[in-house]
C-alpha cells in the first residue's frame, strides 16, 4: 500500500469536488433572472406542503394487497439513496394517513391549518419519520425538482444610470471580481452572511439576507398581485399557475419601504437591490429546517421560537422595536419554507402551546414588539400515550385539540418487518461476530407476540395470530379471518416491548458471548428474558410473567425450526428426493386414472403403492379423507403446467417438497445415527455422514462451523430424548 503525501491527497481532494454542482446550488442573480426561471418552471414557487408531498411522491409508490385491504407503500420511506439507516419497515398504513394529510393540505384542502401529530408508544418510529422527513427535504432541495429561491438586499447606493457590472449579483466576488471569501462555506453550500462588503465599479455597500428565507415573490407589493398573478397565470394550466400567499418580514418590509423612499416611488429602481439566490435546506445550518425540544421550565423561553432582540444594535439603531435591532432566529422563523419539529411536543409549556395556535391556522407568529409575521412551514410534532392522555384530559387545551390531527405510529405487527430493523443494525457489515440462523428472527417474534392482543377465537393460539399476520397460511383461515382479527384488535400495536429493548439485549448477547465467536437465539433469548426484571416501564408482576410465558413459546417454536432444518439438511440429497418423487408421481398418476405400476424391476403390472403414497402424505397432515382430492390437485397442476410447455419440478409445490423431505429424512435418520452424536463415541463412517450434514448447514442455511456442531448437537439430545416426531 502506497503511502500518499499532503499533496496528492489535497488534489483527491479538489479531483472529488464537483465544482458544477457547487455552482449550480450557489446560482444567485437578479429579481428578473429569478422571474425567467419561474416563467419557465412554476413550481419553484410551492409552498412548504405542496414541496414535502411532491418530495414523498418523486421517489414512486407501490401498490400492494394485505389481506383484501388496498394498500400502498411509499418508496420514500425506505429509499437508501439518503439516510439508509433510517428506513421505516412495516407502518404502511400510519404512512399512507401521513402522505394523505400531506395530500391534502397540497390541494390547501383545510389540513395545511393543523399541526400534525404523530402519537404511540417508545421507540414506534416517531420520531424516525419525523427525521427522516427533515433529512428528505435536505436531499430534496439540492436536486432540480426541488430547488428554492430567496433573496439579499443591497443596502448601499447603485447609480441612477448606466448598467450594473455582470457580476454584481454573484455571491462572494469582491473588488477584483475574485471570491471576497466573506461567505462561509459548509460542504458544497455557501452561506450568504447577513453582511457582504462590495467594492467593483464605483459600486460601494453591503448585501444583507432575507432572515426568513422568504419566497422572492413577497417583493412584489399586495395591491399589485391580482393583476401579476392574473398575467402570468393567462393561459396556463391549473397545475403551472401560481400563488403569491403572505406578505414581508418585519426586516424586509423596512428594507423595502426605505428603498421605495429613496426611488421615489419606482420599484423597478428598487428591484436593482435584490439579489435571488439558490437555497439549500440545512438542519444544521439552521436554514429551512427547525427543531425545538422542551426544557425544564426555568430555561424555557418562547423567544426560542420567534426570536428576540439583538440589545447590541439598539444603541445603534435606537429602538428595541427597530427591525435591525431584532434577530429573528427563532425555531419558527428560520423553519420557514421547510418544516419545524417539535420533540415530546405535548411536555411543552402551555405558553409554547399558545405560539402554535396562530402558526398553524394562521399561519402567522408574533414576535415581541412586532406584528404577525407570516409563515409557511410544516408543522410537525410526536408524543407518548402519557402525555396524550393528559392533553384529552386537560379541557383548557381545546383550541390546541381542534388544530391537531393525530397520525398513530404503532408497533410493528409484522414479523418479517420487524426482522429488517434488526438486521439492518446487526449484519455482517457491521458485525465482525457470526449470527447463527434465526437469531434475530426469534427476537423478533418475541418482541411482535408481546405486542399482539389475545384472539378471541378459541381455536387460535397468539403464534397462530402471528403467523397470519406475517402473511403465512394456516389452514381452515382465510383473509376474511385476519381482517376481523384486525379489526377486533382495539389496541394493537400500541402496547409491547419496544425495538430499543430488543437491540439493547443483542448488543449484550453479543459483547457476553464474543469469545464463542457467534451468539445464538439461545443466548438472544436469555439476556431478553434476564432484562425484564430492571424493565423500567415493567412495572406489573403480571406482565412480566406474560412476557416470560412468550419467550418458552418463542423456544419451543425456535426447536420445531431448527428440527426441521437438520431433517432437511439430513435429506438433502437432491437425487434421492427426485426418485422418490417419481416414484410417487407414478403411483397417484396410475391411482387417479385406475391404472396400474408398472415394476421397473420385474416388469409386472401392479396395484398403486398406498402404502408409500400415504406414508408421504401424512407428513403433512393430509387425513385420509382428503388423500383424493390432493392426489387429484398435484396430477392437475401437472397437467396445467404440461399444456404451457412446462415440466414438473418437486420445488415449485411447497407442501409436496416438505413431505418428501420428512419421508426421506425418516427413511435415512437411521442410517445416520445422529443420535450417537449425544455419546462420545462415534464411529468413522458416521461421523463422515453427519460432517455431510454439517457441511449442508453451512451452506444452505447460514451456519458456519461452530454453530451448525452446536444445532447438530441440540437436535440430536431431541432426538435422544425420544422428543422428535414422527
Amino acid at each position: 500500500m502506497s503511502v500518499k503525501d499532503g499533496a496528492s491527497l489535497l488534489r483527491l481532494v479538489g479531483e472529488l469536488q464537483d465544482q458544477k454542482r457547487f455552482q449550480e446550488l450557489n446560482w444567485s442573480g437578479s429579481f428578473q433572472d429569478y422571474l425567467d426561471i419561474v416563467a419557465k418552471n412554476p413550481r419553484i414557487t410551492r409552498n412548504a406542503f405542496q414541496r414535502i408531498y411532491d418530495m414523498i411522491m418523486e421517489y414512486g409508490s407501490d401498490e400492494f394487497e394485505d389481506a383484501k385491504k388496498r394498500l400502498t407503500r411509499y418508496r420514500f420511506f425506505s429509499d437508501s439513496s439518503f439516510d439508509g439507516d433510517d428506513a421505516i419497515f412495516g407502518l404502511e398504513i400510519s404512512l399512507m394517513r401521513l402522505v394523505n394529510f400531506f395530500k391534502a393540505a397540497a390541494k390547501g384542502y383545510g389540513t395545511e391549518k393543523r399541526v400534525l401529530l404523530l402519537h404511540g408508544p417508545v421507540g414506534s418510529s416517531k420520531s424516525t419519520i419525523v427525521r427522516r422527513l427533515k433529512r428528505g427535504m435536505e436531499h430534496y432541495s439540492r436536486t432540480d425538482a426541488g430547488a428554492v429561491y430567496t433573496f439579499d438586499w443591497y443596502l448601499g447606493d447603485l447609480p441612477e444610470d448606466g448598467e450594473i457590472p455582470a457580476d454584481f449579483y454573484k455571491i462572494g466576488v469582491g473588488s477584483h471580481g475574485q471570491l471576497s471569501g466573506v461567505a462561509a462555506q459548509i460542504g458544497d453550500v455557501t452561506l450568504a452572511p447577513a453582511k457582504v462588503d462590495h467594492h467593483r465599479d464605483g459600486i460601494r455597500g453591503e448585501w444583507e439576507h432575507c432572515p426568513m428565507n422568504e419566497e422572492p415573490l413577497h417583493l412584489i407589493p399586495l395591491e399589485m398581485r391580482e393583476r401579476f398573478m392574473a398575467s402570468f397565470n393567462e393561459d396556463r394550466p391549473t397545475e403551472e399557475q401560481i400563488r403569491i400567499v403572505g406578505d414581508l418580514c418585519p426586516p424586509c418590509r423596512y428594507h423595502q419601504r426605505e428603498l421605495m423612499r429613496r426611488y421615489e416611488g419606482d420599484w423597478a429602481k428598487m428591484a436593482r437591490h435584490i439579489r435571488v439566490r439558490r437555497l439549500v435546506f440545512s438542519e444544521q445550518d439552521r436554514i429551512g429546517i427547525g427543531t425545538f425540544q422542551p426544557k425544564d421550565e426555568k430555561n424555557q423561553d418562547s423567544t426560542e421560537l420567534t426570536g428576540d432582540i439583538n440589545y447590541r444594535k439598539i444603541a445603534i439603531y435606537g429602538s428595541d422595536s427597530d427591525p435591525r435591532a431584532f434577530n429573528f432566529d427563532g425555531e419558527f422563523n428560520i423553519a420557514n419554507r421547510g418544516i419545524i419539529e417539535f420533540i415530546e411536543m405535548l411536555k411543552l409549556d402551555v405558553a409554547f402551546l399558545y405560539d402554535l395556535l396562530g402558526a398553524s391556522q394562521e399561519h402567522k407568529i408574533k414576535s415581541k414588539k412586532f406584528a404577525q409575521t407570516d409563515i409557511d412551514e410544516v408543522i410537525i410534532g410526536h408524543t407518548n400515550e402519557p402525555e396524550y392522555r393528559r392533553l384529552e384530559n386537560n379541557e383548557f387545551m381545546e383550541a390546541l385539540k381542534d388544530r391537531t390531527v393525530r397520525i398513530d405510529v404503532p408497533y410493528i405487527t409484522k414479523l418479517k418487518d420487524e426482522i429488517k430493523i434488526y438486521e439492518r443494525d446487526f449484519n455482517p457489515k457491521k458485525v465482525p461476530v457470526h449470527i447463527a440462523p434465526h437469531t434475530l428472527e426469534m427476537a423478533a417474534m418475541w418482541a411482535v407476540l408481546t405486542r399482539l392482543e389475545e384472539p378471541k377465537k378459541a381455536n387460535l393460539t397468539l403464534m397462530q395470530k402471528l403467523k397470519l399476520y406475517d402473511g403465512k397460511s394456516l389452514p381452515g383461515f382465510t383473509e376474511d379471518n385476519i381482517k376481523e382479527l384486525r379489526k377486533e384488535a382495539q389496541h394493537e400495536g400500541m402496547e409491547g416491548i419496544s425495538p430499543r429493548y430488543v437491540q439493547d439485549k443483542i448488543s449484550n448477547a453479543l459483547v457476553n458471548y464474543q469469545q464463542d465467536g457467534y451468539i445464538n437465539p439461545f443466548m438472544v433469548l436469555n439476556e431478553l428474558e434476564s432484562g425484564l426484571k430492571n424493565h423500567p416501564l415493567i412495572t406489573n408482576e403480571d406482565e412480566r410473567q406474560r412476557y416470560r410465558e412468550m419467550l418458552a413459546i418463542v423456544k419451543e417454536e425456535y426447536t420445531e425450526i431448527v428440527k426441521n432444518e437438520v431433517q432437511r439438511a439430513i435429506s438433502a440429497d437432491e437425487e434421492a428426493i427426485k426418485r422418490l418423487c417419481a416414484n410417487y408421481i407414478d403411483n397417484i398418476k396410475a391411482y387417479t386414472q385406475h391404472e396400474k405400476v408398472v415394476n421397473k424391476f420385474t416388469g409386472q403390472a401392479e396395484e398403486p403403492d398406498e402404502r408409500l403414497m400415504r406414508s408421504i402424505e401424512k407428513k403433512i397432515d393430509i387425513p385420509d379423507s382428503r388423500k383424493d382430492d390432493f392426489r387429484r390437485e398435484i396430477m392437475n397442476y401437472i397437467g396445467a403446467l404440461a399444456i404451457e410447455g412446462k415440466t414438473f419440478d418437486y420445488r415449485t409445490n411447497e407442501r409436496l417438497h416438505k413431505a418428501l423431505e420428512l419421508k426421506l429424512f425418516e427413511d435415512q435418520k437411521d442410517s445416520i445415527k445422529l443420535t450417537s452424536l449425544v455419546s462420545r463415541v462415534v464411529d468413522k463412517d458416521t461421523q463422515e455422514k453427519i460432517d455431510v450434514v454439517k457441511a449442508r448447514l453451512v451452506k444452505n442455511f447460514g451456519y458456519n462451523d461452530q454453530s451448525a456442531t452446536d444445532v447438530l448437537n441440540y437436535v440430536a439430545s431431541i432426538f435422544a430424548r425420544g422428543d422428535a416426531n414422527e
